[in-house]
């Protein structure tokens, strides 16, 4: 009996032990719900009607994933979303309930699922999202098993309608997914909501709305407690309350807290804060949620700009769109930073999200790196726009239908899930209603009176280029008599406007206009706070004679000095983004083998193209030079018979276009030589010879042209300022003997999410870039390390990016590894046919926090 008694006190011991370490245990609300996941397509596109199904021969996958990049490009598929499938796809995850549905409660967050998504849990549907970009999360506390079996989530995703866009989307659960366990007293998910309305040279006032539920069986007494710790760790102000809320029932309270000498957020020493909030039952912390947030002040002013923390500030903005390359839609955080981060030294400090929500990951690098976000919500609302043609839908077909077919239903709900996610981002500084939506409202483009063909809707007699064709006065006349469908713009505009000023009065509304001349008298303009136009530089100082009270800047263009001209000359113009800053899937109807698209500073592989130099050259301060060349026959410009000169043949010469970073053509070739540079004056060298200076103030478009008879050897371009020399040169490359591998990460850590950027350079005898003949290079991979993909970054090339060889382009070429979660040593290496292999050990170690 002694015995007995020995070993129950025992027992009880240990179960007392386990539950006292458990409870000193930090709380933990989210677990990665990406790992163990099965798939398969399928070939019916109905719904499914018995879940789960039999998942034993399905593919493991991880997510995020995205099935369509998997794929072979096909000539016979659509070029808007990139010549890749969609299709219908099944996931399924086999997991152990995690706490008792009795004692707490647990959710499912999707970050992002493309698209047209069902859920289930053991059977029972959770719900449907049709929209690709928006966040959904489902409560599962009531449809887990109590009984030691394991549960199966299933999602049903229906990409068949593939041409749903007009770029690549991607297909499945292409974002990240979270487990969510909190008490039954608890936060929910997205409620907390922190903004900074009073900030001081010495103070920062800031104000966070903490919403708090009750699912309790009786009213609860808490104590509601909200640390801030600076990006250190240290504590820098604290606000406890006491507070009781009712069973079943849910309520938002306000704490406002002081920082004293508060670190401000800005593009150039983005400092981030966080707010720890806690309920505490009793002494005991029930729930605890973190909100990263910046300390920052937004202010636009008619007339005068933009305002960040009193300072003004323009925005040099690029618009993206949301695939990376060989990696699709499911972008690795890697990936993003090493994109990012060339932009940054270029000087860009603003992005578009065109035209959609990106990722929550997406969000916190540009908090983390400085760059203002414009969050740009819909491409369609009432209407739907061509996928393949833009403009309205002019080809009704099943794998066209997009968005608009779920707009009425889901809009606001998509616009509240993503506001709710992203409000608390200080990198969000405007929110986008929409994108050049007047294109599907017909009677907007024939009121301007520059188009008149109603067979032809792309034909117009100069629309982009000229002056509105009526003043404001005739343009309103002419709107109201015409003939409208059923829905009016600026009232789905004012509603959506309203929908946002709900969630968030802290930052501006948005919309890019692609008509703004009519949109300034129908009322759209009106209904955002501020306009954005697409392409229509011409009309700025109109709309500032006429709209004086409505400020406008440029939301969109096609990325030149005329562009950024606009924001330096015209007061209250404050940004430009770009068409695009890296290259995108897609937008390529009718164009195979082209597959991607106008990558003006990046292309599809991340690497640096001629533009990058270019607008490093206009934004940033210190000095730079470089050179970019072209056969003058490709150029737009003739050599003058007398002086040599380069002479454009219109103003379109003027356009950026891209040009190559070599100097390698055939001898006496007429070859264009054009200088980037932030020099009043260049002098350009070929072999130790002056061929002259040229100026800026002779250069319209800022770049030095010298029309250049080739000859092998070396080209350079001098600057002077003072006692400071800048020199850039291109040297005429010999054929290539070797292989340049370099790695941008030699270490990674072994979460099985890290990677690693591996590119394969031809260089000649001299070291110097082969960038004119091209070899296949396989790579292979020894350790514990997954081979993403391949890539040259060319626009056509279409061989798959999910093996292991490719052919260069401009004599390079990348490969991606990722990490597991298991550390040692990886080594690849790049082998062609007549060149010395070439490997490269990469590190994998283990997590500080593992």
């Amino acid at each position: 009996m002694k015995n007995k008694l020995i070993l129950t006190l025992a027992f009880f011991s240990v179960i007392f032990s386990a539950f006292a370490e458990k409870a000193k245990a930090p709380l933990q609300r989210e677990t990665d719900f990406n790992f163990d996941w099965k798939f398969t397509l399928l070939a019916d596109t109905s719904s499914l009607t018995k879940v789960p199904l039999a998942d034993a021969d399905w593919r493991a996958v991880r997510l995020p994933h995205d099935w369509s990049v998997e794929a072979s490009f096909d000539s016979t598929l659509e070029g808007c979303t990139g010549y890749l499938p969609g299709g219908v796809g099944v996931y399924q995850k086999h997991f152990q309930t995690p706490v008792s549905p009795e004692e707490k409660s647990t959710f499912i967050l999707f970050d992002g699922v493309y698209n047209n998504a069902t859920f289930w849990l053991n059977g029972q549907e959770l719900g449907i999202n049709p929209y690709g970009y928006s966040p959904v999360y489902f409560d599962l506390t009531d449809k887990l098993k109590t009984d030691g079996t394991d549960n199966v989530l299933t999602v049903h995703v229906d990409h068949s309608r593939y041409a749903d866009s007009r770029w690549y989307t991607g297909s499945g659960i292409y974002r990240n997914v979270k487990l969510i366990t909190v008490d039954k007293l608890h936060i929910p998910i997205w409620g907390t909501f922190v903004t900074t309305p009073q900030i001081s040279q010495g103070n920062a006032e800031v104000n966070i709305q903490i919403q708090v539920k009750n699912e309790e069986a009786k009213t609860s007494s808490f104590e509601l407690k909200t640390l801030i710790l600076d990006e250190s760790g240290n504590e820098v102000a604290v606000k406890v309350q006491k507070q009781k809320l009712g069973k079943g029932q849910s309520a938002t309270f306000t704490q406002t807290l002081n920082v004293v000498n508060p670190k401000l957020w800005d593009t150039e020493h983005p400092t981030m804060y966080k707010a720890v909030t806690s309920l505490s039952v009793k002494g005991k912390v029930v729930d605890e949620y973190n909100t990263p947030f910046g300390i920052r002040r937004l202010e636009f002013k008619e007339g005068e700009g933009f305002f960040l923390n009193g300072k003004s500030t323009l925005v040099k903005g690029v618009c993206l769109h949301h695939d990376g390359g060989l990696v699709g839609a499911a972008v690795p955080e890697g990936v993003w930073r090493r994109r990012l981060a060339k932009l940054k030294e270029a000087g860009v400090n603003g992005i578009r999200t065109s035209h959609n929500p990106f990722s929550e990951e997406f969000l916190n690098l540009c908090d983390e790196m400085g760059f203002l976000v414009q969050n740009e919500i819909f491409d369609e609302l009432d209407y739907p726009k061509d996928k393949r043609l833009n403009m309205h839908d002019r080809i009704k077909d099943y794998i066209t239908r997009g968005y608009s077919e779920h707009f009425q239903d889901w809009a606001k709900s998509d616009l509240t899930r993503t506001m709710l996610r992203d409000r608390n981002h200080p990198s969000v500084f405007q929110w986008s209603i929409g994108n050049e939506i007047e294109w599907t409202y017909l009677h907007y483009r024939y009121i301007t009176g520059f188009f008149t063909d109603y067979e032809n809707p792309n034909k117009n007699s100069g629309f982009y280029g000229k002056l509105p064709m009526y003043s404001p006065d005739e343009l309103k006349k002419r709107y109201d008599e015409w003939e409208k469908g059923e829905y009016i713009l600026a009232n789905t505009a004012k509603r959506i406007n309203g929908w946002v000023k709900e969630l968030d009065t802290t930052r501006p509304t948005t919309a890019n206009l692609i008509i703004p001349q009519v949109s300034h008298v129908s009322g759209y303009a009106d209904a955002v706070d501020l306009v954005g136009y697409s392409y229509r530089n011409v009309i700025i100082p109109w709309a500032q004679k006429h709209f004086p009270h409505k400020q406008v800047t440029i939301n969109e263009c096609p990325g030149t000095w005329d562009d950024w001209k606009q924001v330096l000359e015209h007061p209250g113009v404050f940004s430009m983004y770009m068409w695009t800053g890296i290259d995108y899937m897609g937008e390529r109807h009718g164009d195979w083998p082209e597959k991607s698209a106008w990558g003006d500073m990046l292309d599809l592989a991340g690497f640096e193209v001629q533009g990058w130099n270019y607008f490093k050259s206009i934004w940033n301060d210190q000095p730079h030079l470089s050179i970019g060349t072209l056969p003058l026959a490709e150029s737009g410009f003739t050599a003058d018979s007398l002086s040599g000169f380069a002479v454009a043949e219109s103003k379109k010469s003027y356009k950026w276009r891209d040009s190559n970073m070599h100097w390698n053509y055939q001898k006496g070739d007429s070859v264009l030589v054009e200088v980037c540079a932030n020099y009043a004056t260049v002098e350009l060298f070929l072999n130790g010879k002056s061929l002259g200076y040229r100026s800026m103030s002779e250069s319209p478009d800022r770049l030095m042209r010298w029309v250049v008879p080739f000859a092998e050897g070396e080209l350079v371009a001098k600057a002077k300022l003072g006692n400071l020399e800048e020199k850039a040169s291109l040297k005429s490359a010999g054929k290539p003997v070797k292989m340049l591998l370099t790695a941008d990460q030699s270490t990674l850590t072994a979460n099985a999410y890290d990677v690693s950027h591996l590119v394969v350079q031809l260089v000649d005898s001299k070291g110097v870039p082969v960038q004119t003949e091209d070899v296949r290079v396989n790579f292979e991979v020894e350790g514990e390390a997954k081979l993403l993909g391949v890539d040259n970054g060319a626009k056509t090339n279409t061989e798959d990016f999910q093996k292991n060889n490719i052919l260069t382009s401009k004599g390079r070429c990348l490969t991606i590894i990722q990490s597991t979660k298991t550390a040692g040593t990886v080594t690849v290496t790049a082998k062609a046919e007549g060149f010395e292999s070439q490997s490269i050990e990469i590190q994998v170690v283990k997590s500080p926090k593992a």
